[in-house]
């Protein structure tokens, strides 16, 4: 069968592809004359107000929690379950909410770094391995990851980040001082 013959099947088999049709929008800033166009103002001016109202928020929130009460004082009258999730604090103050998505990545790099600690062991062997190259390199890829989302995690997505990386590097600094030290007595062995 030929090529076109199998193309004039399919459509045929397929009246929905002789149905859609799509539409074309013009994203110039500019009109052929130079002008600005006035679609690109007005979206322009809307994306300025969005940023705006967004400062607006952010500078409530922050004074918002300056003022106030403590937790310990403060107490929030109970209420149904639905109530609740609806008055969330993350939706209420437009916080992000916590990704399971982030946590997944930040617990597969801590593992495979613990891993590489000797922390736990090879799923193959059973035997704990040590790798101090392949481990920094992990641990420096969360230090990235923290780097360049400070700023846009929660707070409990922050405290995670900082308690693997410290628990992490902690790590990383007493296997390589053992490291170092069954270096040198395995030398002073050979002399």
């Amino acid at each position: 069968m030929k090529f076109s013959a199998v193309l004039r099947s399919c459509e045929l088999a397929d009246p929905k592809n002789n149905e859609e049709s799509f539409k074309v929008v013009d994203r110039r800033l500019f009109t052929a004359e130079g002008e600005l166009r006035k679609e690109a103002v007005a979206e322009q001016e809307r994306q300025e107000r969005q940023e705006s109202l967004k400062e607006e928020k952010a500078a409530a929130a922050k004074s918002a929690s300056k003022t106030a009460a403590p937790a310990s004082v403060q107490r929030e009258p109970k209420t149904s379950g639905l109530a609740a999730e609806s008055t969330s604090e993350p939706a209420a103050l437009n916080l992000p909410t916590p990704s399971r998505g982030f946590q997944v990545l930040v617990d597969f790099l801590a593992g495979n770094a613990a891993a590489r600690l000797g922390m736990l062991p090879d799923a193959r062997t059973g035997q704990a391995f040590l790798d101090l190259e392949g481990a920094n390199e992990l641990i420096e890829m969360l230090d990235a990851l923290s780097e360049k989302t400070r700023g846009n995690l929660t707070h409990e997505e922050e405290q995670l980040l900082i308690e693997v990386l410290r628990s992490l590097k902690l790590s990383y600094l007493e296997m390589t001082k053992a490291a170092a030290k069954a270096m040198a007595e395995q030398a002073k062995g050979k002399a």
